[in-house]
């Protein structure tokens, strides 16, 4: 998938490292996400699954050659009424 296309799409499946968030515990958090709510994403680790606030945190999802970075406020939808409230995206290329 391109990463423009992103906002338009569940997160599930993609994968995902928090690279910034208020609780530090949080930070460096790699894995897959297996679901996704309106204010959370469940992000399959290789040991468990975590509950990430999205509000309090940065998200990078992976997208072949490229990641994009996403403020968790940006996102704290419901995934079918995200396209008309993403408004801030930033691509950036490895």
């Amino acid at each position: 998938m391109r990463a423009k296309l992103l906002p338009y799409s569940t997160f599930i499946g993609y994968e995902v490292e928090v690279i910034n968030a208020t609780n530090p515990s949080l930070i460096g958090i790699k894995g897959k996400v297996v679901d996704e709510t309106k204010n959370l994403l469940i992000v399959k680790t290789e040991k468990k699954e975590v509950k990430v606030p999205k509000n309090n945190a940065v998200f990078r999802f992976y997208l072949n050659n490229e990641y994009v970075d996403v403020s968790g406020w940006a996102i704290s939808f419901r995934p079918h009424e995200r396209p008309k409230k993403v408004k801030e995206w930033r691509l950036l290329s490895p």
